[in-house]
């Protein structure tokens, strides 16, 4: 499977399969949209957005680091830089934005203050922990229990055809039966 080189976000394999790290962000919010956001247009925009935030209080911020020059951008030519060659800060705001514990702490807080629970909001946890088993050791293993513990998953990264493919597939599956009934109900 060959995909055109994506310069911006992208790096190519020793296999010569292109791999991007925008399509991670993209997924994220395309499940939490299915997932949390069928009540109406407005919930859907939130559930989406809620489902790519983990990524972009984390990579989003760097992307903007780089491009407003304040960052170095690595080099993806040959996969995925050392983890040395991303900022400290990135470190930092990965593990805050990809930790189930701050999540939870989060949605405790809201609901104290709001007394009532956003259903999109759960688009962010969703997101997290459909990276646990899709990111691996090699590059940003997922904390999800950061801060009270470093253990994360060795999984198989999503972009591997072994998980790529049938992600892509489901969510087309999703979408299609979501189509389908709110067809029917009209």
């Amino acid at each position: 499977m060959q995909c055109a080189r994506v310069r911006c976000c992208g790096y190519s394999s020793s296999d010569g399969v292109m791999y991007t790290d925008a399509m991670d962000i993209v997924s994220h919010g395309l499940w939490g949209g299915v997932g949390f956001g069928r009540t109406n247009r407005r919930v859907l925009v939130l559930a989406v957005f809620f489902g790519m935030l983990p990524d972009l209080l984390s990579f989003g911020v760097f992307t903007v680091m780089t491009v407003l020059g304040v960052s170095q951008r690595p080099d993806w030519s040959g996969g995925p830089p050392s983890m040395d060659a991303i900022p400290p800060y990135v470190h930092v705001l990965y593990n805050i934005s990809h930790s189930l514990v701050i999540v939870a702490a989060v949605s405790v807080l809201v609901w104290l203050f709001a007394r009532r629970y956003l259903l999109p909001w759960m688009a962010y946890g969703f997101a997290v922990a459909l990276d646990i088993p899709t990111h691996s050791s090699a590059f940003f293993p997922t904390p999800f229990l950061w801060p009270l513990s470093d253990y994360t998953v060795n999984g198989i990264p999503w972009s591997n055809p072994i998980v790529f493919i049938p992600n892509v597939l489901l969510l087309c599956v999703a979408y299609g039966a979501w189509w389908h009934v709110s067809r029917r109900r009209r």
